[in-house]
């Protein structure tokens, strides 16, 4: 191996003294996980990230309209800026139980890992870089971003970026897992919400055709006969339906979420077209509502795989044993990509029923996923990740 890529790996800390701010990360990743922040309701959550950045003696800690919280820890020169960022926002509701349960080597509860743990990380970055003596000459940029779900659009961290007033040299956007993942770029990607209504003065005689899920079932099985090529790869992702409330009465109301990602953007938009007039044709049939609304779009973009940022990330991963996986980002990274900032999505351990009340994320391989996080951070400081 040349000697460049010896000296990046030898700026991989060790994993001892991580893993001596156990009770500090695994306490931070806890009680935010905690704290309930649905998407458009991350403001105590929030909180919780500007207290834990005003404890660690940060600078220009700030909040904006959007409820994204910043702060700044500065470098010996500041001439670059590195954005580290995690979401605040998680999928789970506010009344739901937000309870963790931390066994010997795990934890459980909602959002722990989407995105709980590397909120915890983030927060306590300021100390683990202390802890370990490091320095950077460049200005960490922290971020909480919020509004980043689902409908949320990635909308936090994208009005933030065009309002930042400083260049943002490089980006590592969090995610709790999986330990080894990749993303460096992203597909083209819409996610949308069709929802059909059926009136109240509806014949129901017409029984079954009158019941909303039964014109959902047709939706369906239009929406899979869209002929999907295997070269561009696209994928149409039927992901939830919300139709009906009882045994004996008909649905007057059905929802289906998709999303459907391309290695061609064009092909998405295509896509969504098809989608567009069996939408129409359906609504026309039926004598009933059905409205498309399209929540979310990506355009597909990134850095290559190539670029000095992926193959120093891919070997800081091998280093640490771990398997890259390398996996496209439909998340805060995009709205890196459209703004022309070179960056990385990276997990930081592993985790089992995402999504679930029983999400569940092992401790172990924390230390190592935070490793790979200050490994890359003094690389990208270093200057070895510049084309």
């Amino acid at each position: 191996m040349p000697n460049n890529n010896q000296h990046v790996l030898s700026l991989i800390p060790d994993l001892a003294k991580i893993e001596s701010l156990r009770e500090v990360i695994l306490a931070n990743s806890v009680m935010c996980g905690e704290i309930p922040a649905p998407t458009f309701e991350e403001g105590l959550r929030l909180i919780f990230m500007r207290d834990r950045f005003t404890e660690a003696g940060l600078e220009h800690i700030s909040v904006d309209e959007k409820d994204n919280v910043a702060a700044i820890l500065p470098g010996t020169s500041g001439e670059r800026k590195i954005l580290v960022s995690a979401n605040l926002d998680t999928i789970h509701y506010a009344g739901a139980d937000h309870s963790m349960t931390l066994g010997v080597d795990s934890i459980t509860g909602r959002g722990i890992c989407e995105n709980s743990l590397g909120l915890g990380v983030l927060s306590a970055l300021p100390m683990i870089l202390d802890r370990l003596g490091i320095q950077l000459e460049s200005d960490l940029l922290l971020l909480g971003s919020s509004q980043s779900i689902g409908v949320g659009n990635i909308g936090g961290i994208r009005f933030f970026l065009e309002n930042y007033p400083n260049e943002i040299d490089y980006g590592i956007c969090l995610r709790a897992i999986q330990f080894g993942r990749l993303s460096y770029a992203s597909l083209g990607m819409l996610r949308g919400e069709i929802r059909i209504e059926v009136p109240e003065e509806y014949d129901w005689k017409r029984l079954p055709d009158g019941s909303a899920i039964v014109i959902l079932n047709r939706l369906i099985t239009r929406i899979q006969a869209i002929p999907l090529p295997s070269n561009p790869v696209t994928t149409i992702n039927l992901g939830s339906v919300l139709a009906g409330n009882t045994f004996g009465t008909a649905a007057s109301t059905a929802t289906l979420r998709f999303e459907v990602r391309s290695e061609e953007e064009e092909r998405a938009e295509w896509i969504e077209e098809q989608i567009g007039e069996i939408v129409e044709e359906l609504a026309a049939e039926n004598e009933v509502s059905v409205s498309l609304n399209v929540v979310a779009r990506r355009n597909r973009g990134g850095i290559s795989f190539s670029h000095p940022l992926v193959k120093t990330t891919r070997e800081i991963i091998t280093s640490l044993d771990e398997e890259h996986i390398i996996a496209p980002s439909t998340g805060e990274l995009c709205a890196l990509i459209d703004q022309g900032i070179p960056g990385v999505t990276v997990g930081l351990t592993h985790g089992e029923h995402i999504h679930e009340a029983n999400e569940t994320l092992q401790i172990s391989p924390v230390f190592r996923g935070v490793a790979q996080l200050i490994g890359l951070l003094q690389a990208i400081d270093g200057g070895h990740c510049d084309e």
